[in-house]
């Protein structure tokens, strides 16, 4: 497929959501961008977080992790199932009976002024680079298929990508997004189950065919059970998805942002329940997609890109989509699927980390009414260059599959907060609340030393995902410290 007709298709693409954006934004107010007038229906949201939470990660780096890593990943969705569980019921409740519009405003309630700046603030870094790294790998295929044929520098690739985002949310915020996202999760699973269709045709088998075939089940391991030191041990995956689960959406304020859009707390809870039961069988889909494209790869010999003499299984997809003539079709689903879904992730890290450091940071409600949309308008602008900034410097800092290093960061930055709220929700105890941000400095310091000597200390011990429940247990014990005397 010529650069060029990628090009204008992505521009169409976007003209779709402007159009969304025109009609959503027309009341340019901070009750609208922040809350959406708290009038979303639940069953609209849920479909629109299976895109967000999915992700370009997902569509893109998950069947590329198949080749190393099988099917365990499917150890780490069933966990974030028993997550989901969590946020329903314990912290959906609390959310909706405070009233927040930042969920760290309930650490302020909690614990203090400092404590709630801390949890915003490592949520700003977590969601700052989550972000990043998902823009990243959007960017670079982009970069790949497109814009190197024009000699266009990635910096600008990551600049107009940007651009486009703030675009389309400046005005209506999270009610834009709400509706944008649902658009672009039909768009990706559309594409995803194309995609398998036209391979399998292409293959001569069916679906049947394929899950019954020797090749599929070389990459289908799902269940790893045999050696507890393993970082895919099933338990450790299991135990450490529920826990991402609960730190990564029910304690992440873009995430929650779109729950707390909701009428109440019973469709909140719905929405969050029906989407965990959903991400279990999609995310086996887009598993199922990555064998089928290596056993595609292998059948007729397409090699996995190499970039900066790295191999970049990240970019067995896009080939083959975009490189293997395959048809216009696939190409055309594989542009549509993989800009829906990194950008219906993307558009709400850019709202929720406005509204986060507008709620948290700048205490916007107390400033005087004539400039609140002003302030808020500078915010936009201001994360919008951070977050070109940190995606350009990734260029030159990553060299893993995407989707292991955001779990793998993951693992710090959500860590303090999972141990902060854990303390709040679970314990009574005053604490000095100006010290809350040393400890969890030192509790990410602590998980990153022991995580790297882990093989040494722990008698060959690797961390899979649960080491974010270590950060979140060193936190938890700090602040026991901090308790305040009678």
């Amino acid at each position: 497929m010529k650069p060029i007709y990628i090009l204008l298709l992505i521009l169409t693409y976007f003209g779709f959501l402007l159009l969304i954006a025109y009609f959503t934004g027309k009341n340019d107010n901070n009750e609208t961008f922040f809350k959406a007038n708290k009038n979303s229906p639940w069953y609209v949201v849920a479909f629109g977080m299976i895109g967000a939470s999915l992700s370009g990660v997902t569509f893109i780096s998950v069947p590329g992790w198949v080749q190393s890593s099988q099917f365990s990943y499917m150890q780490v969705v069933i966990g974030y199932l028993f997550g989901y569980m969590v946020i329903a019921y314990i912290l959906i409740p609390i959310y909706y009976q405070l009233k927040v519009t930042s969920i760290y405003e309930y650490l302020k309630i909690r614990f203090g002024n400092s404590t709630h700046k801390t949890g915003a603030f490592f949520f700003f870094v977590s969601r700052v680079l989550g972000a990043s790294f998902r823009l990243f790998l959007v960017a670079s295929v982009l970069q790949y298929f497109i814009f190197d044929a024009w000699n266009v520098p990635f910096e600008i690739t990551v600049i107009l990508s940007i651009l486009l985002i703030w675009i389309y949310t400046f005005k209506g915020g999270i009610k834009t997004i709400v509706w944008t996202d649902t658009l672009q999760t039909l768009f990706m699973l559309v594409a995803v189950f194309a995609s398998i269709n036209i391979i399998l045709n292409q293959l001569n088998w069916s679906v049947t065919d394929l899950l019954a075939s020797t090749e599929f089940k070389h990459y289908s391991k799902i269940w790893f059970l045999d050696d507890f030191n393993d970082k895919k041990y099933a338990v450790k995956s299991i135990l450490g998805g529920m826990f991402i689960a609960i730190a990564m959406t029910g304690l992440d304020q873009d995430m929650m942002q779109k729950n707390l859009t909701c009428k109440n707390t019973k469709e909140a809870q719905w929405n969050v329940l029906s989407l965990g039961f959903i991400l279990i069988i999609v995310n086996f889909i887009f598993l199922s997609l990555g064998a089928l494209l290596f056993i595609y790869a292998h059948k007729f010999n397409i090699a996995i890109p190499i970039v900066d003499g790295s191999v970049k299984t990240d970019l067995l997809f896009p080939e083959i989509a975009l490189q293997s003539n395959l048809g216009m079709a696939i190409a055309v689903l594989f542009i549509l699927g993989l800009i829906a879904a990194a950008y219906s992730s993307a558009d709400s890290a850019l709202t929720s980390l406005t509204t986060s450091y507008c709620i948290d940071f700048l205490d916007i409600e107390s400033k005087p009414k004539n400039r609140q949309k002003a302030i808020r308008k500078k915010v936009h602008i201001s994360i919008s260059i951070v977050l070109i900034l940190v995606i350009i410097s990734f260029k030159y800092l990553l060299k893993d599959n995407v989707i292991s290093s955001l779990l793998q960061v993951a693992s710090y930055t959500y860590g303090p907060l999972l141990g902060i709220f854990a303390f709040g929700i679970f314990t009574k105890i005053p604490i000095k609340d100006n010290l809350v941000w040393l400890v969890a400095i030192v509790s990410v310091a602590l998980t990153y030393l022991i995580n790297a000597y882990s093989i040494q200390l722990l008698n060959g011990y690797v961390f899979g995902y649960e080491l974010l429940i270590v950060n979140a247990g060193i936190t938890f014990t700090g602040l026991l410290l901090l308790q305040k005397s009678k």
